[in-house]
């Protein structure tokens, strides 16, 4: 299938890169002709990363080259797409311009997709579109997290779903239908309440950044890769899930839309990897500073992690679960 992305920055060239390695031919767009020149050294050097671990499909610096292609006009880029994929700016005015703007130029039997985290996009797509439009959410970096959202359109056809969810397996993701729209989907909702407790914590002074991160990593992390959260009720017993619901022993902290610890950092400037400092320091900004080189380590490391729990599994409760409850 031809796949079209409109967005080449964090997570438009890394799509770009994913759809590469599963064969598909693609062109991709951005309305800043920086991020589009950037893309290219980008998807090389994450595609390298891949390679190196053996988890590039066998996709070669010739083959990126070849299969993803890089279009200034929107109309050249929608052109002979099967598939458009839409990873702008999370704001409902643009991504409606978008959309209207799409449905003048792509075919009229391409599926219109966005990577949305958390708006309802389907009321800003043209009504005539909706029949087989989808949301398609990846989770950063997309060519190492294999979990893919899908939620298809009040009027999207199951059987349009399913050949999207055939596709992206196919390409060894995980692809997860939702029976409808929920802001944020599963894992974005687990990780925003995570955050919202991380954050408590810092700005009310009982833990470090790296307090917390030791905490999840030798604590919680271990179990959860192995037995999610639903499957550790089991095997610890539910009558203590139970007791522990009934003695109300958490009481979630109420959401202020701010953190102080937060609201400093980026007063400071300290705003990540990309600027040297964040809630860590990562290294002095500066000429010999490279967080493209700690951003490659995260891959490596993640690559080691990915290969060993292939060879684990998950255990057979969770992957198996006798019972589904509706999303």
């Amino acid at each position: 299938m031809n796949i079209a992305i409109i967005g080449a920055g964090l997570m438009g060239h890394a799509l770009a890169l994913v759809f590469a390695i599963g064969g598909h031919r693609v062109t991709l767009t951005d309305t800043s002709a920086e991020a589009l020149a950037r893309a290219p050294g980008l998807m090389e050097k994450a595609r390298a990363t891949l390679e190196a671990a053996g988890e590039a499909g066998g996709l070669s610096a010739e083959d990126l080259r070849a299969r993803v292609t890089l279009h200034e006009g929107l109309a050249a880029t929608v052109a002979e797409a099967g598939l458009v994929i839409e990873a702008i700016i999370e704001k409902p005015d643009p991504k409606r311009a978008l959309y209207a703007e799409l449905d003048r130029l792509m075919p009229e039997e391409a599926i219109l997709a966005s990577n949305t985290s958390y708006l309802d996009v389907f009321p800003l797509m043209p009504a005539r579109r909706l029949k087989r439009a989808i949301i398609m959410h990846w989770y950063t970096p997309p060519y190492l997290v294999d979990l893919v959202d899908l939620v298809g359109s009040p009027e999207c056809p199951e059987a349009l779903l399913e050949e999207v969810r055939a596709m992206l397996a196919a390409m060894g993701k995980v692809p997860l239908v939702m029976r409808r729209f929920l802001p944020g989907y599963i894992a974005n909702r687990l990780q925003s309440a995570l955050s919202l407790e991380c954050y408590r914590l810092m700005d009310e002074g009982y833990a470090t950044p790296q307090e917390i991160d030791e905490a999840i990593i030798h604590g919680l992390a271990l179990r959860m890769l192995l037995l999610g959260q639903m499957a550790k009720g089991d095997l610890t017993g539910l009558p203590l899930s139970a007791q522990a619901l009934a003695n109300r022993m958490y009481t979630p902290p109420t959401p202020s839309g701010h953190s102080t610890t937060l609201d400093a950092a980026l007063a400071e400037g300290r705003t990540g990897v990309m600027a040297g400092r964040g809630l860590y320091d990562w290294g002095p900004p500066g000429e010999d500073y490279d967080p493209a080189a700690i951003l490659a380590e995260r891959d490596r490391r993640l690559l080691a992690l990915k290969r060993a729990f292939r060879a684990i599994g998950p255990m057979a409760g969770y992957a198996h679960s006798p019972s589904k409850e509706p999303t």
